[in-house]
């Protein structure tokens, strides 16, 4: 019984497989090649119903705000990662919270040939000091109300508003339970 259990789990996981190929528009050598997503960690700062973003100085979203933060060192936890981050492209120092989401981000050129695939975790970090100022990769740094995010002219990366207004439930959230 065990045996025909097992049968029965293997040709279910492979018709599974075949049908994610088949409907999707990954290549399937993309998943042979070795290439794997590149993990990363941002920086979810809210702050008097403002949030801290930062002005892209790199691809992918080069000219686009978003989060402030980067690719996870080898040894270097997501929420040490978040920190550093923080204080490279802000000059702002927090603390990390909770890691709360993750954005698939693709960077392709203009062919629609995937040339990286980040996959962005998303930590709530507390503001702990320091006043907002462009570094590292981020051409500029500044808070932003998160009610106007949708309805601003900014050009945003992908998922800012809302992974933003996550983050704020999630801060608002924190605040209620803490003595």
């Amino acid at each position: 019984m065990l045996a025909k259990r097992q049968v029965e789990l293997s040709l279910f996981a492979g018709f599974v497989a075949e049908a994610i190929l088949t409907t999707t528009s990954i290549d399937s050598t993309a998943l042979t090649s070795g290439r794997r997503p590149i993990p990363a960690a941002i920086a979810v700062v809210i702050r008097s119903n403002h949030v801290l973003l930062v002005k892209r100085a790199n691809p992918p979203d080069k000219g686009r705000w978003g989060f402030p933060g980067g690719k996870i060192d080898f040894g270097e936890s997501v929420m040490q990662a978040a920190q550093r981050e923080l204080l490279e492209e802000t000059s702002i120092c927090g603390q990390a919270q909770q890691v709360f989401t993750a954005v698939d981000v693709f960077d392709q050129k203009p062919t629609g040939e995937l040339c990286q695939h980040f996959l962005l975790v998303a930590v709530l970090c507390r503001y702990l000091s320091g006043e907002p100022m462009g570094g590292d990769d981020a051409l500029e740094a500044q808070w932003f109300p998160i009610d106007t995010l949708n309805s601003s002219e900014l050009a945003l990366s992908h998922d800012v508003t809302e992974v933003a207004r996550e983050g704020a439930r999630l801060a608002q959230s924190l605040e209620s339970i803490t003595p």
